[in-house]
């Protein structure tokens, strides 16, 4: 019959992925009243955000339970799993209210959710960054109020212009009234997007820097301590080999989640398959999921908080040995 769509039409269902036309080329936030049909990739994020929410949940409880987590480091893994915590709230929200409460207004909503919390995902990795090379770099002083008074002013930094470049698409800066100048994100402008990957970039390339001198640093400080307590050579190869590893885990793992969708955000535009977008925004949102394990997780007075949880003897006082973040 003349005007009918066919069953598996691009047009069927809702999600991140609603096409304008019948070849599903744009990432659409907007609210369509068509028939319920779920799409996978959007199963698949929301399930990834469950997963991000309840690891992320667990570090804010502990670090923020507990009096003992007031150290600089702890602060930042705090600010990490918060981050992260929102982007996973953000994708289950998402997926809630575009198959369930369709509306334009909450759409932008939970798009500048999102873009908020992983915008504060991504400035929270540096300052941890940051906050390592210095512990090494200035090691006497490390310990001392000016840390403290530098990790609340990045703190302050990272959500302040976090939330603000997060409420811009709700203050007006969208596509929804000009089509042409979407990006593969949909209600994000195409300029909007291209500044973000742009940021990650920049950010990526400073997170190199300073991994790189801290690599020079730990395996100066390797080397002095072989000498002073007399021990092998190989010694300070295997202790230099392991710091280099677990950067290598860091950045590879850092680079392999974002890079794709940076990368396509730069290149792409509306009219490229939503594939594409699927295939390149899952991967961004497993560092979400990774980021705990690499920075709260195998922290061992973190790992002891957890143990003592689950015997259910835990205190809020419990003495630590080790306050260092390049144990982190």
């Amino acid at each position: 019959m003349m005007g009918e769509k066919p069953p598996n039409s691009s047009e069927g269902h809702r999600g991140w992925l609603v096409a304008r036309n019948s070849s599903g080329s744009s990432l659409d936030l907007e609210s369509v009243v068509q028939p319920l049909t779920l799409n996978p990739w959007d199963v698949v994020l929301c399930v990834s955000g469950t997963i991000i929410s309840c690891e992320n949940a667990i570090v804010v409880v502990v670090i923020f339970y507990s009096l003992a987590f007031r150290a600089p480091m702890f602060l930042l893994i705090g600010s990490l799993a918060t981050a992260d915590l929102l982007a996973g709230l953000g994708l289950i929200l998402h997926f809630a209210f575009v198959y369930f409460i369709p509306s334009e207004v909450i759409s932008l909503l939970t798009m500048g959710l999102l873009v908020t919390s992983f915008i504060a995902s991504i400035s929270s990795l540096l300052a941890i960054t940051i906050d390592r090379y210095l512990s090494l770099y200035n090691a006497l002083t490390y310990y001392s109020e000016r840390t403290v008074t530098r990790t609340y002013l990045m703190l302050i930094l990272t959500w302040g212009a976090s939330i603000c470049y997060g409420l811009l698409p709700i203050m007006g800066w969208n596509c929804l009234k000009e089509p042409s100048a979407c990006s593969v994100v949909k209600p994000l402008m195409k300029n909007h997007l291209i500044i973000l990957s742009v940021s990650f970039f920049m950010v990526f390339a400073v997170m190199l820097q300073l991994y790189l001198q801290i690599c020079r640093l730990v395996r100066h400080h390797a080397h002095q301590i072989a000498i002073q307590r007399h021990f092998l050579a190989t010694s300070c190869y295997v202790t230099t080999r392991k710091g280099l590893a677990t950067l290598a885990i860091i950045l590879g793992t850092f680079a392999l989640c974002w890079l794709p969708f940076a990368i396509y955000c730069l290149l792409g535009d509306h009219s490229y398959p939503t594939l594409y977008t699927y295939a390149t925004l899952l991967p961004a949102t497993y560092n979400s999921m990774i980021n705990p394990i690499i920075y709260a997780f195998r922290n061992q007075e973190i790992q002891r908080v957890l143990w003592t949880v689950c015997c259910g003897c835990l205190s809020s006082t419990v003495p630590f040995c080790s306050c260092s973040p390049s144990d982190v």
